[in-house]
């Protein structure tokens, strides 16, 4: 495959907030951290909330380089989907990207992968930018890791995704066994994983396209075990939940992920 070295992808922390947090927590955080994080093109850095609080993340991020994420979207623009959220109406109020297919949908809601796929062709209808989850057990792939498999959660979610769409999607691997548990994927398991990613994404579309597209690696990140992450040749992020609850924790992601061989510190001194 094409090999385009890294640096020629953005780094990019995504905080994913689940169900956390009120509005006055909302505001505080971003007070904290609006001015602090660096330009888009150097780090880029989003944050998935709630849909009550998007419409004002949108206003209070105006002068940020903070990209406001939704948590879930619907796949139609409108219609009689009580409870749902209009990838149009995500538009207009100003959200960037949208996360889709996490395993806890997958796990509490139901989805499959063909409500992921309607999901993402609908985000990039309306011009949102999918970060698309991928919880599938990458050791299934590894005795097979010279024949170039296709992991198909990522086949699935991008079926109909043209050439020129695939250049908005982000992909992000989480391992179900470590999100939330306190157990992260160590940096090889990562690597391997985000490898056998970019090997579908080289199937699917081209070697070139694939070294464009960014993955991510999600599941119990924090400040101490991101930089041997981050490292790695094939990961260009981190989608963080429980630290990124964390003003100063999010920024030191942020630090880390400008230069990955930065020394990690003592976040309770800062």
């Amino acid at each position: 495959m094409v090999r385009i070295h890294k640096e020629h992808r953005v780094p990019f922390i995504v905080a994913n907030w689940k169900i956390n947090k009120l509005q006055a927590d909302v505001a505080d955080f971003l007070k904290q951290v609006n001015s602090e994080v660096p330009d888009q093109k150097i780090v880029e850095t989003g944050i998935a909330a709630q849909d009550l609080f998007l419409a004002n993340m949108v206003r209070d991020t105006v002068d940020s380089p903070i990209h406001v994420v939704a948590e879930n979207v619907h796949w139609e623009d409108s219609g009689a989907y009580t409870g749902e959220t209009s990838p149009k109406a995500l538009k207009d109020i100003g959200a960037e990207y949208v996360l889709i297919g996490h395993f806890e949908r997958r796990k509490f809601f139901n989805e499959t992968d063909s409500t992921v796929n309607l999901k993402v062709t609908a985000a990039l209808r309306n011009g949102l930018r999918p970060i698309i989850d991928v919880d599938e057990d990458m050791r299934t792939y590894a005795q097979f890791m010279d024949a170039d498999p296709s992991v198909a959660q990522v086949a699935a979610a991008l079926a109909g995704v043209s050439v020129d769409q695939i250049r908005n999607v982000t992909i992000a691997y989480e391992p179900t066994w470590a999100i939330g548990s306190g157990e992260a994927a160590t940096a090889d398991q990562a690597q391997k994983a985000a490898h056998l990613i970019r090997q579908t994404l080289a199937k699917l579309y081209s070697p070139v396209i694939a070294e464009q597209v960014r993955v991510l690696y999600g599941g119990s990140v924090t400040p101490e075990n991101a930089r041997e992450i981050m490292s790695q040749a094939d990961i260009d992020g981190v989608l963080v939940g429980t630290a990124a609850l964390d003003p100063k924790k999010f920024l030191q992601l942020v630090e880390i992920a400008r230069d990955p061989n930065v020394p990690t510190f003592d976040t309770e001194n800062v």
